[in-house]
């Protein structure tokens, strides 16, 4: 069969082992269910056309097709399902009836929604199971796997997804390698095609023209695949946005933003941190990092190696916080859970990133091995990457928590002067107004000073007023934050006022 030995004589270890891996998933289906009780959903995209000869060779294969001599394969038994829409795009619709004539598809045509047609396909035949080509990355992708019952409220069927584990780059590896035909949209510089009314050419394609004509390349040389929807129309409700940064990144956003202090946590991740085993000076060097630049850290806390106990901690702060920093836990080992606990608070799944496994590759050679690294599986649908030309790697951004990958004060150095540096392209750290601080020194007691510092906080409430001795019989040390300059000397004076002149003392 022509699919399985061009797989077969490519040079692609990975698309070999996608491959293998696919052609697994369908004919195990096939061995559960009968070739009448399944049925493939076919749409005329990149997708469906890799399942579609998927399905062709896994077929091939199941019937003993490596011991026939012809090698080929004259029909297609699997029942076929189209769902024809009027907001389609000709092309596809043109292609889908080439592709069934050419391949001799069962084609089941439905007018009606998908929903509805499927309760009347499967009324009228007894359908159990229907190979799909979702990937990870799609929006209906969230919770499935490669054998997935249907959702509740829909009729009962088994969910296929041989392609689930797929990225951009593996389609049309697959497609080019077996030189298989596709939509001309694709060759248009459409990426990800959905209707005529939300689809256009990605314009990370657009080619320069001295003609007023505007020109794409091809699909396939796009070189990020994480962007394959960029041609997609997005449609966002006020009401799910919040104006913060990190989560709206719109200069716009970021400006009416500087009305208010941003609040950020810092998350530590590490049993070795908790256990006393090394100490943690990311943790305050982090805090006085965000403190020069106007935020406040509201919560700094260490967690355990865990994905519930990383899960929870985010959970709780990223609902109450401008940003949430995380470090620790990122990594290849077991014990690096950071970016499992972050896709859990946000109920999604770690999925493959092509675009961060490449520079793992690059940065880490022959040490990266096998079809699927795992440092490169980062929360789908949620996850940005931060690049920089000082960084090896992009930093990880889901929503608005920061994944720092410091392991010492130099590197968080290093990833601090990035992520200052990309504000202004990503929205990320606002310069705010910088926080003044004032110090005094006094030699009255606790109980002396409690009293009159407690009526002082209801006085200046927009002033932080902080008490602390550096050893247990030295001064007390009385501080001053704000960011009016004003504000806190009227606070000083009023404390002076309460007490008997000299008795405080101002340092640097």
């Amino acid at each position: 069969m022509e699919i399985d030995r061009a797989i077969r004589e490519s040079d692609d270890k990975r698309l070999k082992t996608k491959y293998n891996n696919a052609i697994y998933v369908i004919q195990r289906a096939l061995a559960l269910y009968s070739v009448e009780e399944v049925a493939f959903s076919f749409n005329g995209g990149k997708d469906s056309i890799v399942l579609l000869h998927l399905l062709r060779a896994g077929y091939f294969l199941h019937k003993g097709g490596q011991n026939c001599s012809n090698g080929g394969l004259t029909s297609f038994p699997i029942r076929t399902i189209y769902f024809e829409s009027s907001s389609a795009f000709p092309e596809i619709n043109t292609f889908t009836y080439d592709t069934a004539s050419s391949y001799d598809l069962q084609l089941d045509i439905l007018r009606s929604d998908f929903k509805s047609g499927l309760e009347n396909l499967l009324k009228a035949n007894p359908v159990r199971a229907i190979f799909l080509g979702v990937r990870i990355g799609d929006p209906t992708a969230v919770g499935q796997e490669q054998f997935s019952p249907s959702s509740p409220g829909w009729p009962p069927f088994m969910r296929v997804n041989p392609i689930l584990d797929w990225s951009y780059r593996d389609v049309w590896a697959f497609i080019l390698t077996c030189k298989v035909q596709y939509c001309s949209l694709y060759d248009q510089g459409y990426t990800s095609i959905g209707s005529i009314h939300d689809t256009v050419p990605n314009t990370l394609l657009s080619i320069s023209d001295s003609s007023c004509k505007e020109k794409f390349k091809p699909a396939y040389l796009l070189v990020d695949g994480r962007l394959e929807r960029a041609g997609r129309v997005k449609k966002l409700s006020p009401s799910t946005t919040r104006h913060l940064p990190g989560v709206n990144d719109s200069p716009e956003n970021v400006v009416s933003h500087r009305n208010s202090t941003p609040v950020a946590s810092v998350i530590a991740v590490g049993d070795e941190i908790l256990f006393g085993t090394v100490e943690d000076q990311l943790r305050p060097s982090l805090c006085r990092k965000l403190h020069s630049v106007g935020w406040l850290a509201s919560q700094a806390a260490v967690v355990r190696n865990d994905v519930d106990s990383v899960a929870a901690e985010v959970e709780q702060r990223k609902s109450t916080n401008d940003m949430v920093f995380i470090y620790g836990g990122v990594g290849p080992l077991h014990s690096d859970v950071a970016l499992a606990g972050v896709a859990k608070a946000f109920g999604v799944r770690l999925a493959p990133d092509e675009e961060f496994e490449e520079y793992l590759r690059h940065l880490i050679g022959d040490h990266c091995t096998g079809d699927r690294n795992e440092m490169a599986l980062l929360p789908e649908g949620i996850t940005e990457l931060l690049h920089h030309d000082k960084l090896p790697v992009p930093m990880i951004k889901c929503r608005n928590i920061i994944i720092l990958a410091a392991s010492n004060i130099s590197e968080l150095d290093r990833e601090w002067e990035c992520l200052t540096e990309l504000t202004s392209s990503y929205g990320l750290l606002a310069m705010m107004e910088p926080f003044l601080t004032k110090h005094l020194t006094t030699n009255v007691s606790d109980v002396e000073i409690a009293q009159p510092l407690s009526k002082l906080c209801l006085e200046f409430p927009d002033i932080n007023i902080g008490v602390y001795r550096k050893s247990r019989n030295g001064t007390l040390v009385v501080t001053f934050e704000g960011k009016k300059q004003a504000r806190i000397d009227s606070a000083v004076e009023a404390l002076r006022k309460k007490f008997h002149p000299g008795v405080f003392s101002e340092i640097n």
